[in-house]
């Protein structure tokens, strides 16, 4: 698990090779500050690291680099982007590589210098005898999206490490406001750190105070809203998407994704799946997974369909000018509070 990792690093217990792979960018982005900075001190950094792009240089010049001995410092960082060769996806890798200068590499790495592939690929190409041999000698980290333990204990991490703690309902709030996209919730316990001040404890109340809603959480919160039978407090949340200059049809769109997602939740979940077996078959975070089946419990499978049929017809309508754009998700909404 990539937190392992980092804890690793953190202890200054390195491998002398890692694997980052997968497509959670911010994850993959973290180890490699993290390694850059337990790795190589100020000074250091300047003379003893290195990042090839393998789509452009032959990855015997990297070896070579790392085979070369640290100049002012103890460790040499060598990162190698984008190594083709360890997938079986397509890339723009158009180079010859000497494999076996690698794979003798491997059997012998320098002490002095840790080598770092980035993969910013969803899987490893495992038949190939040099994803074996990595798997065997190094650290494998797959970057992938965090699961709702995961992320909550990320979130936790995240803020000891800005100084703070936070409270298990404050972490649940953010996860509904904020959505599950690390780079948004890095800013967010970054801005509640400095916030909470002295005290040095994030509490929910402030979560809600200064936590920015995406758009797409906006249209949860309205959606929950109506599910709730709170209709004055989901107009609200729309006449607030109209001031920010969100477009209706774009609204209309998230409205209709969230109600579909809650329909198909339901459905597989009468089918026996679970929220991650839901959640890899839906390609949706599993914490939006919990949410849609908590709100699917509040319809029968009817209103669901009903209200799929009205979400429908106000597409149509929007797109073929019958009424007002902005007037059709209020007709909309008003129905799905009278209907259930």
């Amino acid at each position: 698990m990539v937190l392992d990792v980092w804890k690793q690093i953190r202890k200054q217990q390195f491998s002398s090779i890692y694997v980052l792979y997968g497509n959670e960018a911010f994850l993959i982005n973290e180890t490699k500050q993290l390694l850059t900075k337990y790795v190589l001190d100020d000074e250091a950094a300047d003379f003893n690291l290195s990042t090839y792009d393998l789509e452009e240089t032959p990855v015997e010049v990297a070896i070579e680099d790392a085979e070369t001995f640290p100049f002012m410092g103890e460790k040499r960082l060598v990162f190698l982007h984008n190594p083709g060769f360890l997938t079986a996806e397509k890339t723009k890798d158009k180079i010859e590589h000497n494999v076996k200068k690698l794979e003798e590499y491997l059997k012998e790495p320098a002490p002095y210098s840790i080598l770092v592939f980035v993969a910013p690929y969803e899987k490893l190409d495992e038949r190939k005898k040099l994803t074996k041999e990595l798997k065997k000698l190094a650290t494998v980290v797959e970057a992938k999206k965090l699961n709702e333990y995961e992320l909550k204990s990320w979130i936790r991490e995240r803020a000891a490490h800005a100084g703070v703690e936070i409270d298990d309902d404050a972490v649940e709030h953010m996860l509904t406001l904020a959505g599950t996209n690390l780079f948004m919730l890095t800013t967010e316990i970054d801005k509640l750190a400095l916030y909470c001040g002295d005290e040095k404890r994030i509490h929910k109340q402030a979560v809600d105070e200064l936590v920015a809603r995406s758009l797409e959480q906006n249209i949860f919160s309205l959606v929950d809203k109506v599910v709730h039978r709170k209709i004055d407090e989901a107009l609200r949340i729309y006449y607030d998407l109209l001031k920010q200059n969100e477009e209706p049809i774009k609204i209309l769109s998230i409205i209709a994704g969230q109600f579909r997602l809650i329909y198909q939740v339901k459905e597989l979940s009468r089918r026996g799946y679970g929220q991650q077996q839901m959640a890899g078959y839906l390609k949706v975070h599993p914490f939006r997974v919990k949410l849609a089946a908590g709100q699917g419990k509040l319809f029968k499978d009817e209103e669901l369909a009903h209200i799929m049929k009205n979400l429908a017809d106000a597409d149509y309508q929007m797109k073929t000018g019958g009424l007002k754009k902005e007037m059709l998700i209020e007709l909309f909404l008003f129905r799905l509070h009278i209907n259930y």
